[in-house]
């Protein structure tokens, strides 16, 4: 009979997915060379410690165990005559998934279409959803040339099922995806993703994470030096504002010590608040790499204060520069004057970038374990060193911004009410010793009328003596 299915489970690219029903976007961008096999086949892991550790102080499911894989073989698809075919249900992160092809197409001509979907969705209580990053692949002869999409979804009563209807074009499914037996194989990697709103949070379980690292670390460092490159900016602007710095500087100059380290700091939670806010987009795929590239450069950040020097070694062979903040019973601490590290911060130039990146580095000669070994460890290290740098610019621009700088609006404010004062003072002044001139000088106009006057008087009774 056509259509047999075997499958099996296992528990534990910057495109988006859509409904059955719903508008199609294109899956066909990142995935040329990666292989999931290099994943699958067991690597050792060469990782620095703040990438691979979770939260310690999180009593919840770890990334690992909201993680799992499918692999569904569809035995004899050219036979297949239905519109559509399902997975048999599988379990990953506590909720029930499955698998709907269309092997015509869904609404479309000329494609497969691919779709991960809840199970039981309709007995579920009001309310629900699921947060999942995961990956749909139909395998290729070829590793390097299976199709991999991924996406990042909230399932919920209206979107229960999300993912591509042009995942692939008909004609290229007989190019090395359907083997010479009829056998179609499609797996599936889900990520149940457990958000915070609090801090940045590890999203990704390390094995999916180093996938996703190898096709999308590109488009993590262009937004994190996007963010640092426009934050840099603008303190470039004060600083080049020669009567404002100046002006900002005599009056960082004229605050004690105290008040200044009261205003060099600030709680952490306040902070990283803030910065899950910025960066974790729900719609961005990359949106969960960015928090685990943040949660990391956190960990090294903490860890430099505990002068954890091993670890902190580990995050690149080249020399890291001097650190802009500490973490110090749950503040974020300027490690110096905040005067010297705006000037730093504008002109210390980033890491160059990585002009190897995921799409090419096949290319450079090197081949084995020993080569996903270094590069993996190269990536995850690259990763780690722009959280830590996003973080520092983050902390150090809000502290100037919401603290410092608010301090010193009010001086300037205040400076310019009392000159407004002195000025309206002064005015006052002159307008009362105008006015007491005044008087004077009609005093003294009256008195030379009465002057004239008593001597015409007196030149009037000469006259008649």
């Amino acid at each position: 009979m056509a259509g047999i299915v075997s499958e099996e489970s296992v528990l534990g690219k910057s495109v988006e997915g859509i409904s059955s029903g719903q508008h199609y976007h294109s899956g066909e961008a990142l995935a040329e060379w990666r292989s999931s096999e290099q994943v699958e086949n067991g690597i050792t892991s060469t990782s620095p410690p703040y990438w691979d550790t979770d939260d310690e102080e999180d009593c919840g499911l770890k990334p690992s165990e909201l993680y799992g894989k499918h692999t569904w073989k569809i035995e004899k698809f050219s036979q297949i005559s239905k519109r559509e075919l399902r997975s048999n249900a599988f379990e990953i992160g506590g909720y029930k998934w499955y698998i709907l092809i269309y092997p015509q197409g869904c609404d479309v001509c000329n494609h497969l279409s691919l779709f991960l979907c809840v199970a039981n969705h309709d007995k579920f209580l009001p309310g629900w959803s699921h947060f999942a990053q995961f990956t749909i692949a139909i395998a290729n002869k070829d590793p390097k040339k299976s199709k991999h999409s991924d996406t990042l979804h909230r399932f919920w009563k209206k979107e229960h099922d999300w993912g591509w209807k042009k995942f692939m074009e008909l004609s290229k499914v007989y190019d090395g995806f359907v083997d010479t037996s009829d056998n179609l194989i499609i797996k599936a990697q889900v990520q149940v993703i457990r958000e915070k709103s609090d801090r940045p949070f590890r999203c990704l379980d390390r094995q999916y994470r180093r996938e996703l690292v190898r096709v999308y670390l590109t488009n993590v460092e262009q937004i994190c030096r996007r963010f640092v490159e426009e934050r840099r900016s603008k303190l470039r602007k004060l600083i080049e504002d020669k009567a404002r710095w100046s002006s900002f500087f005599a009056f960082w100059g004229g605050i004690d010590q105290n008040s200044r380290r009261h205003m060099s700091r600030e709680k952490t939670d306040v902070i990283l608040k803030v910065i899950v806010k910025h960066f974790f987009i729900e719609k961005e795929v990359t949106s969960t790499l960015v928090m685990d590239s943040l949660y990391s450069g956190l960990k090294a950040l903490e860890g430099q204060t505990k002068g954890k020097k091993g670890r902190v070694n580990l995050l690149g062979a080249e020399e890291m520069p001097a650190p802009i903040v500490h973490v110090e019973n749950n503040m974020f601490v300027l490690v110096d004057d905040v005067s010297l590290l705006l000037e730093r911060a504008a002109t210390e130039p980033l890491p160059p970038k990585d002009e190897k990146g995921p799409q090419n580095r096949t290319k450079d000669g090197n081949s084995g374990e020993d080569f996903d070994n270094d590069s993996m460890q190269h990536d995850e290290m690259r990763l780690t060193e722009l959280g830590r740098r996003t973080l520092e610019i983050f902390v150090l621009v809000h502290v100037f911004s919401n603290k410092i700088e608010v301090a010193y609006r009010e001086a300037v404010a205040l400076k310019r009410q009392e000159e407004l004062i002195r000025e309206e003072e002064a005015a006052s002044q002159a307008e009362s010793e105008k006015r007491a001139k005044r008087r004077v000088n009609d005093r003294e106009k009256k008195s030379k009328k009465k002057q004239v006057w008593l001597a015409h008087i007196e030149i009037l009774l000469s006259r008649d003596l």
